[in-house]
């Protein structure tokens, strides 16, 4: 039997937040996951995150980003001049 795409996106952030050490709460709203005071967001699809999705996510209070494509040059620009507390990472590891 095969999952849906919603299921296998929530197994996704599930498994990252254990990875990440935090807990899963995802949800419209609220970050994936939450390791001690910190935010997290989990993003898993085929394209980089860009510059205004980067924007959004610093705006609502994110500290780190999970991103299993990557991010876009303009995207990690903003992060380094506007949003520098942001930790991006990419398959697990920090860039």
């Amino acid at each position: 039997m095969r999952k849906n795409h919603a299921r296998r996106g929530i197994n996704y952030e599930k498994r990252k937040a254990k990875q990440h050490g935090g807990m899963h709460i995802g949800g419209p709203g609220n970050p994936d996951y939450i390791r001690g005071r910190i935010p997290g967001e989990v993003k898993n699809r085929n394209t980089p995150i860009t510059k205004p999705e980067l924007m959004l996510l610093c705006q609502k209070g994110v500290r780190e980003v999970d991103s299993r494509a990557g991010y876009t040059q303009p995207a990690i620009d903003y992060r380094d001049r506007y949003c520098s507390r942001l930790k991006l990472m990419k398959k697990g590891k920090v860039i």
